[in-house]
């Protein structure tokens, strides 16, 4: 759900077992040590050619209670449910009640721009309409409910982002209206067409729309970490979510869903290969292998087809390795999450291990030892990832890149220009300008593949007072603060249930990020101290007092 995936897709993920044989002991071990004491949790469930080989809970459901976390507790899943809705819409393809073609005009004939937007585009985030889940305010409003008409007048007049296929961003407004559409079609509300046409069929008995007033029974209770503690999340009104991500589950049902899925007993074959083939992006774009509601990637070069999800609170991630027959699932209850339980990184260890055998039957990874080390002075610097930044350098005759806020890595050649990280299964191309100058890198991840330009030096240099000015937390709306920190000259800004970012200064009380396309402004009092910070984003502007 959370529109930061990008993010979170780039974290490399660390060693959380070491290189040894699978053992159910070592993994059940791990993950123990990983959740002892009052933490919250994590449940995992790894399955081979139908069969459950894994499945165990840890760490606590609810702090206050101390209620553990058991295989059958209940989580929100987050943008695990947009392939829910992408199935939805496919299945009543199949019954020519609608066409992947159609015009999103013939459902919301108000629409601005509708006319040109397919459900094709709506499914695969390349509508060009804005995802309200961008807007600087959405953190602000989402603890209340809100109608569906409410929520599609808030964001339906904002510009697009591109015209309709010309470009690629993750848009959890085109999921939002595309659950509206299966309402208007079957003729039932969303959450009951799922439960009729779904759940129920396949034995889903854990699983439903997660509504705020009348949460189920055996549900789990939603925490952050910050500052080495946890704390009850921003508690979402799911009615925001939609079909964009307001499902729970557990483990069970979401292998049962996979089982379901991919034999071809929730849609037709057809249907399914339409699923998990990659939308074709315009020439230039940047984006992901997306599906219709999944995402394909490999895994240390096996093909895989999945989808995280991520909100205040709860992250969780699902995905299917065809190959091999193989289900991983990680639900956890809090995000940002305590030290080593996120569930991307859980679900590729845990996939690892008991796949251990397949995995060593593929060929080493064909390495370029003939390329010459004295090139790599001109791949040396810093790449705007906007959602962090690579630094390449180069170390007695090796290359390494370092991730803000990871550890360093080396790369390996598989040509002049083309290296890869050994720890994860992530790839860069060093691409140059018509002058033969390193301009870019391409990255490629999960999935994903994107441009990230150079860093020419800082035009902009602040002394340590003039950074210190600015530090702290500022209350963005209820429930959401930012705060400001700094490592060394960079300084990030991380927003309550987010990711931190870095932020990049234009002068000494200006500051812009580049994830996301805004700034803000820092204000001093008569006496010089920083008292506020004004926030611009996609044309609205907020004021937010510092509070520490």
């Amino acid at each position: 759900m959370t529109a930061k995936l990008l993010a979170l897709a780039l974290a490399f993920v660390p060693v959380l077992f070491a290189a040894e044989p699978p053992s159910e002991e070592r993994v059940t071990t791990r993950l123990r040590e990983l959740t002892k004491g009052d933490t919250s949790g994590v449940a995992v469930l790894i399955a081979r050619d139908g069969k459950i080989v894994f499945q165990a809970g840890f760490g606590l459901a609810d702090l206050a209670t101390k209620t553990p976390v058991t295989p059958e507790t209940k989580f929100r899943i987050g943008s695990v449910s947009k392939q829910f809705t992408a199935a939805a819409i496919l299945k009543l393809a199949e019954e020519k009640k609608l066409a992947l073609t159609d015009p999103l005009a013939k459902f919301f004939p108000d629409f601005p721009g509708g006319q040109a937007v397919t459900l094709h585009h709506l499914l695969t985030h390349t509508s060009g309409i804005h995802s309200y889940t961008d807007k600087p305010e959405f953190l602000a409003r989402v603890t209340a409910p809100i109608e569906p008409g409410k929520l599609l007048a808030w964001f339906q007049n904002d510009p697009p982002d591109f015209a309709p296929g010309a470009g690629f961003h993750y848009d959890n407004s085109a999921y939002f209206l595309l659950g509206e559409i299966v309402g208007q079609v079957s003729g039932k509300p969303f959450p009951e067409y799922l439960r009729a046409t779904f759940f129920e069929p396949l034995g889903m008995t854990d699983t439903g729309t997660y509504m705020n007033a009348t949460p189920p029974p055996g549900m789990a209770s939603g925490y952050s970490f910050a500052d080495g503690k946890l704390t009850p999340a921003l508690d979402w009104d799911m009615s925001w979510a939609g079909g964009a991500g307001a499902l729970y589950s557990t483990v069970g049902d979401l292998f049962r869903w996979n089982e379901a899925l991919y034999g071809a007993r929730v849609i037709s074959a057809a249907s399914l290969k339409a699923q998990t083939t990659p939308v074709k992006l315009a020439a230039g774009v940047d984006g992901m292998n997306y599906g219709y509601g999944l995402v394909m990637s490999e895994f240390k070069r096996l093909p895989m087809i999945g989808h995280g999800g991520g909100l205040n609170g709860w992250a969780s991630d699902l995905f299917r390795l065809p190959e091999q027959h193989c289900t991983v699932v990680v639900l956890t209850n809090a995000l940002p999450p305590p030290p080593g339980l996120n569930p991307g990184e859980i679900s590729r260890k845990l996939a690892e291990h008991f796949l251990d055998d397949e995995i060593k039957k593929l060929p080493p990874l064909p390495e370029d030892k003939t390329v010459n080390p004295k090139t790599f002075a001109a791949f040396a610097g810093r790449y705007d990832y906007k959602g962090a930044v690579l630094a390449v350098t180069v170390e007695k005759d090796r290359l390494y890149a370092q991730l803000t806020g990871q550890p360093k890595y080396e790369l390996s050649a598989r040509s002049a220009n083309e290296f890869f990280w050994k720890v994860t299964d992530a790839q860069v191309v060093f691409l140059r300008d018509e002058k033969g100058a390193v301009s870019a890198v391409q990255h490629t991840q999960n999935g994903s593949t994107f441009k990230a330009p150079k860093l020419a030096a800082a035009a902009v240099v602040l002394d340590a007072a003039q950074l210190d000015a600015i530090l702290g937390q500022y209350q963005y709306g209820p429930g959401a603060v930012l705060t400001v920190t700094r490592d060394g000259e960079q300084v990030s800004a991380q927003l309550t249930g987010q990711p931190a970012f870095p932020n990049f200064p234009k002068t000494a009380t200006d500051y812009e990020w580049r994830a996301v396309a805004a700034s803000v402004e820092f204000s001093k009092d008569a006496d010089g101290k920083v008292t506020k910070a004004t926030h611009h984003q996609n044309g609205a502007t907020f004021d937010a007092r510092k509070i520490k």
